[in-house]
């Protein structure tokens, strides 16, 4: 029978995640939910895709993410004529050393805003897609590995298409979770006007990891346990979205292995080495939804069909 993680077991302080999150609260006011994907994400070794309106928080988070684990932190504004150097960084010629000097580019940090990424062409999407895949830059032929840990919070608004250029749902399903944050309700907007002009948000949040024990409790999620029989009722969620008839596109065995990884990350937040039905169950929709399409789809960042689609497959199935 499965048993809570111990503290000793791990060798790991668990208390720095309540501490972690508390923070992190303080600085998104009133998300809680919201901060509990972000750190999901962040401890499964994922990338996070927050498409909402802009001025809801989005670099608020990623700021205080990065201020709260002790990393280095870096805003990539894309626009239409950014090139892939302008991420990944150039080599250039030091006439007094005689050699190419490497100059790295606003990748090389441990949490990375990629804002507004539909806004720059392909090409340079691809760029940083692949940066979040491998944790590595390949760069006039020599492979530069990125810090570690390392996470993407990219942004785009699905009310403005003008002048965009929509992600395919092959770099799409790089993402292990999207997001949405919505405005925040009359009380947390209170309390954010009262704060305004006295602190800073995100600069206010403290470091409760470092770079290097977030890594060991990364690598403590991944051995977090699930039964064949929960696995089973996850694949058959899956299975149902490549058959579904409203679906001309299904959960590939990449989304599969996501929501996989961000169950474990859950379970560890709330201090088990299991994973429950219930785990998956909530993850479906952060997890699946941007990775699916509906025939009736529309293509403006709209995914309220996939969503329902997906609301309605849960309820036919259970998991475990």
């Amino acid at each position: 029978m499965a048993v809570k993680i111990a503290e000793t077991a791990q060798g790991l302080d668990r208390g720095q995640l309540t501490l972690l999150e508390q923070s992190l609260n303080g600085a998104l006011q009133g998300k809680p939910d919201v901060v509990r994907l972000a750190l999901i994400a962040l401890f499964a070794k994922g990338h996070v895709l927050v498409e909402d309106v802009p001025g809801v928080g989005k670099t608020t988070l990623a700021r205080a993410i990065a201020r709260a684990v002790g990393g280095s932190f870096s805003r990539i504004q894309f626009t239409s004529d950014m090139l892939p150097a302008d991420i990944l960084g150039v080599s250039i010629f030091d006439p007094e050393g005689k050699r190419f000097e490497f100059h790295p580019g606003p990748i090389f940090a441990n949490v990375v805003l990629a804002d507004e990424v539909n806004r720059t062409t392909p090409r340079t999407q691809s760029a940083l897609l692949e940066a979040m895949s491998e944790t590595s830059v390949t760069i006039e032929g020599e492979v530069r590995p990125l810090p570690q840990p390392f996470v993407v919070l990219a942004t785009q608004n699905p009310k403005e298409q003008h002048g965009t250029y929509p992600l395919p749902e092959s770099q799409m399903d790089r993402f292990l979770l999207r997001l949405t944050i919505g405005y925040p309700d009359a009380e947390a907007e209170l309390e954010v006007l009262r704060a305004f002009g006295h602190r800073d948000a995100a600069e206010s949040v403290e470091a409760t990891l470092n770079p290097d024990n977030l890594s060991k409790h990364q690598d403590a999620v991944a051995e977090v346990a699930m039964t064949d029989e929960v696995g089973q009722g996850l694949l058959e969620i899956v299975e149902a979205t490549r058959t579904h008839a409203d679906l001309t596109l299904g959960v590939s065995p990449r989304g599969s292995i996501a929501i996989y990884k961000a169950a474990q990350a859950k379970a560890y937040l709330e201090g088990r080495s299991f994973v429950t039905p219930d785990d998956i169950r909530s993850l479906v929709i952060p997890c699946f939804a941007h990775r699916i399409v509906a025939r009736s789809a529309n293509r403006d960042g709209q995914r309220s069909t996939e969503e329902a689609v997906l609301l309605e497959i849960m309820e036919q199935l259970s998991v475990g």
